[in-house]
């Protein structure tokens, strides 16, 4: 009689194919940083499982660091998600205009191609959200709130980067738009004060929008492209005059001492 070599396939638990569903919707952004999870009973309606499965499930993914609970307060997703570009090299980057550069150059790149496949692959509910978020940058836009606007445009590219479905791209952006959120926040206030400047911004990313909702991809990718380097040169005149009034200022500290 023959030995039968092959052992019995081991079956997963329940809870770790929950957590292998629970990254898999963490990664593709339906829970984000920092975003408080359903209650159990409502995950556990949804996954079909027990509620014991669902807390193991929770727990595993508490050891790993990628959820954490608070005392009373439920289950959130790590707000540390998506942050490891930004720590070591900000203060590099604040501080090295030539480092901002490549950051700017890197994150033009990948935005064109988001919205090249966002134009490809957007669902109707992507389509749908990206027309809210283009509603509101619209009505931003014309209530003169330049803060606002600010936030939306940087929702606005995210919620692209989204549509694209690629989990990886859309990570890698996050992170850029972390590590890069202060200075682009600051100097897109600085630019839409400038009329003419506003209007420009508007008009592009009323041509990326329209060439998405068309699934023209090279018109997409055309339509971000010309959009960031417009926003980057501005970006960087900025800084650059900034770096010359400090320069000026440090000048006339030196000749005029106190």
């Amino acid at each position: 009689m023959e030995s039968n070599h092959f052992g019995r396939v081991k079956q997963p638990k329940i809870s770790d194919i929950i957590m292998k569903e629970l990254e898999s919707m963490i990664l593709e952004g339906s829970f984000t940083a920092g975003q408080k999870l359903p209650p159990e009973r409502e995950l556990a309606a949804r996954f079909e499982v027990s509620r014991p499965s669902l807390r193991e499930a929770i727990q595993k993914l508490i050891a790993r660091g990628v959820l954490f609970s608070r005392h009373g307060g439920g289950t959130y997703v790590s707000e540390q998600l998506g942050t490891s570009f930004a720590d070591p090299l900000q203060d590099l980057i604040s501080s090295h205009d030539e480092f901002l550069y490549d950051q700017l150059e890197f994150r033009d790149a990948l935005e064109s191609l988001a919205a090249y496949y966002a134009a490809l692959r957007s669902t109707d509910a992507d389509k749908t959200k990206l027309t809210h978020c283009f509603n509101q940058l619209i009505e931003a836009n014309q209530n003169k709130a330049f803060a606002l606007e600010a936030k939306l445009d940087v929702e606005f590219h995210m919620t692209i980067a989204e549509a694209a479905h690629n989990v990886v791209l859309l990570h890698t952006l996050r992170s850029l738009h972390a590590m890069l959120a202060k200075s682009i926040s600051s100097n897109l206030r600085n630019l839409f004060e400038k009329q003419a400047a506003r209007q420009r911004v508007m008009e592009q990313h009323t041509n990326l929008y329209q060439a998405i909702m068309d699934g023209d991809a090279e018109a997409a990718r055309t339509a971000a492209h010309t959009h960031l380097v417009f926003v980057e040169d501005n970006l960087l005149k900025m800084r650059q005059e900034e770096t010359r009034i400090q320069r000026s200022l440090r000048r006339n500290e030196h000749q005029n001492p106190l």
